[in-house]
């Protein structure tokens, strides 16, 4: 059989099961509660019935857990502060897509240095997710492939398919079966029709492969999801995130999905990325110029996206030791000091929202 099969296959190290990581790393009561409140909360969001904003924002990937959970106490101080206004869930990503090659994210190199130790970055990555949540912080992650949800999605509250796998039937049919909202992006050449698409999909029952709960190969079947929506996150050629962009992006849903029960028909922008040239301060502006409109009362945004970390912009990847604390190892990220005043922005956007519709009778 070697002769034909594994020919390009140097090692398969076997992992834990899912149920045994989270037997070791269980959930606490407060994060469970926290897990349910919030994703009843988003979902609400995204439905029309509460008129706060849903803002993700957090790292562009996790690298030092230390600095993520300091990143978490910030930001929970702030979620408190503005709760009436802003419904805030932290990213918490541990998958770094890459368009060639490059760091893969805590799951894959938690080390930084290409050992590529899943056994311990599976752990780590889930230990970060429980200390986030007991920090007071509901989660959102990326699901890159369709193993580590068994994982680690008991611990989301908001889960993401990225650019290039919003036309992946696979990710699809993922999304069909998790059990938190999941937003949809845009693909990466600016095409919104094929997340609407993915939306579509997703909302639908479909049987596939997958592994349970005790690692074990499995037909998967769904009951579909109806929580899933659209991120406008730009494209190579250039963003949108402009009021025209985000009316044919409706336009586009409420032609492809008629009457298909589906929790949303508005948008989460994504500010970096193809919006903001995945720069810093491009990004903070995108984000003061979507609170301008979102304070004018514009019609269908129901959540921005930030990428945000201690320390603004970024540096290259390098055993932890090496690196400059707070600071991202992929794209640039908005420094703390800037984030904050930009909840803040946004906050008093969502109040004078309020006081648009009161005085226009809505």
């Amino acid at each position: 059989m070697g002769e034909i099969v594994n020919r390009r296959v140097r090692e398969l190290d076997p992992l834990p099961t899912p149920a045994q990581v989270l037997a070791t790393l269980p959930l606490s009561d407060k994060a469970r509660r926290l897990i349910i409140e919030s994703r009843e909360e988003v979902r609400s969001v995204l439905m029309g019935r509460d008129d706060r904003l849903l803002v993700i924002v957090g790292p562009c990937s996790i690298h030092d857990p230390h600095a993520a959970l300091d990143y978490a106490h910030r930001l929970s101080s702030v979620r408190r502060e503005l709760e009436d206004d802003l419904l805030i869930v932290m990213r918490v990503y541990f998958e770094k897509p890459r368009t060639t090659i490059g760091w893969k994210g805590l799951i894959n190199d938690p080390d930084l240095d290409g050992t590529h130790k899943i056994n311990k970055g599976l752990l780590l990555a889930r230990q970060t997710l429980l200390d986030v949540l007991d920090a007071g912080v509901a989660a959102a992650t990326e699901f890159l492939e369709p193993t580590s949800p068994q994982y680690l999605a008991d611990a989301v509250t908001w889960g993401a398919i990225g650019a290039r796998n919003t036309q992946s039937q696979v990710h699809r049919q993922l999304a069909s079966g998790l059990s938190m909202p999941v937003g949809f992006k845009n693909a990466s050449d600016g095409d919104v029709s094929v997340a609407v698409d993915s939306v579509l999909t997703a909302a639908q029952q479909h049987t596939f492969f997958g592994i349970d709960h005790r690692g074990r190969a499995s037909a998967v079947e769904t009951l579909g999801n109806p929580d899933c929506h659209v991120v406008l996150r730009g494209s190579t050629s250039g963003p949108n995130y402009d009021e025209e962009s985000v009316r044919n992006a409706l336009r586009i849903i409420e032609r492809k999905l008629g009457t298909v029960r589906i929790a949303s028909r508005g948008v989460i922008i994504d500010a970096s990325h193809g919006n903001s040239g995945k720069d810093d301060i491009e990004q903070a502006r995108v984000v003061r110029a979507l609170a301008q409109r979102i304070a004018h009362n514009e019609k269908g945004i129901s959540g921005i996206m930030m990428e945000s970390f201690i320390r603004g912009g970024n540096q290259q990847a390098a055993p932890l030791e090496q690196l400059e604390y707070g600071k991202s190892v992929t794209d640039k990220c908005i420094s703390w000091e800037v984030t904050d005043d930009l909840l803040h922005e946004l906050a008093t956007a969502v109040r004078e929202r309020r006081a648009c519709v009161t005085a226009a009778g809505e």
